[in-house]
């Protein structure tokens, strides 16, 4: 299951206005090779579907993600903070074993 926090839930519904996406539009998120510590996050808006996607809903958003990025995923929390500190969206992962300073990249 990925989860997404009341913080991240009013930020993709705020985004969604602002860009006029229709409701078949949904969080896509990835995981990629690179960063300081091995594995990146990657989110974005999509509306496409594809043969292996994993389709979770939580607190109203829609969160999809491919099987593989899902096997680092599993039971992460998409969150946001704003604010003159804040990080913006991150993701409260469980498996991640360490991240880098910046908060964008993480190893298992």
């Amino acid at each position: 299951m990925l989860f997404v926090a009341d913080s991240a839930k009013e930020k993709v519904l705020e985004l969604v206005q602002q860009e006029s996406l229709g409701e078949d539009y949904f969080v896509r998120v990835s995981v990629t090779s690179g960063g300081c510590s091995g594995l990146s996050y990657k989110m974005d808006f999509d509306n496409e579907l594809q043969e292996n996607d994993q389709v979770f809903e939580d607190n109203g958003i829609k969160i999809v993600t491919d099987l593989k990025s899902f096997l680092y995923l599993c039971n992460t929390t998409l969150e946001f903070s704003g604010g003159l500190n804040g990080k913006g969206f991150y993701f409260n992962n469980p498996n991640a074993e360490r991240t880098c300073g910046c908060g964008e990249s993480f190893a298992v």
